[in-house]
């Protein structure tokens, strides 16, 4: 990985990893964690493209939605807004995306929190774009999804 180092420390009785990157603060996630919001971008339905632009500034849903998120390089195919939604709160509660607040309150529009902008920076600088998922990676996702496992 280029400008990252990876640490591993003992914290409570579980394996934490620690990734640096160059100028901002690090953050501790344990493998579990990590494993599953990579398996969950992976399994997602959106391109490296949002992920990259949600880094820089929020991205509503009806610009991830419909003909707009193949237009703007998001999605591979035309998402519903439902599906689209559905996935994008799943990555929620995996911990790689926030929903953008105004002063009227929560919006319609995603930014990526710290770990998803670890993530992307990763697959970024290693030039490989975000992996395929295994049929186990989809399974486990799914598994996941369905029965709400935290970590």
């Amino acid at each position: 990985m280029m400008g990252y180092s990876t640490k591993r420390t003992l914290s409570h009785s579980s394996v934490m990893t620690v990734l640096d990157s160059p100028g901002k603060s690090s953050i501790q996630y344990s493998e579990p964690t990590l494993k599953r919001a990579e398996r969950a971008i992976r399994c997602s339905p959106f391109q490296l493209q949002l992920f990259t632009t949600m880094r820089l500034s929020s991205v509503g849903l009806n610009g991830i939605a419909g003909q707009s998120g193949v237009n703007s390089a998001y999605t591979s195919t035309a998402l519903t807004e439902g599906t689209a939604e559905n996935a994008l709160l799943w990555l929620i509660q995996v911990g790689v995306l926030r929903r953008e607040v105004d002063g009227q309150g929560i919006t319609d529009s995603f930014r990526l929190t710290p770990l998803g902008r670890k993530l992307i920076d990763q697959w970024e600088s290693q030039n490989q774009g975000i992996p395929q998922p295994s049929l186990c990676d989809r399974s486990i996702n799914t598994l996941n999804r369905w029965l709400r496992f935290p970590v």
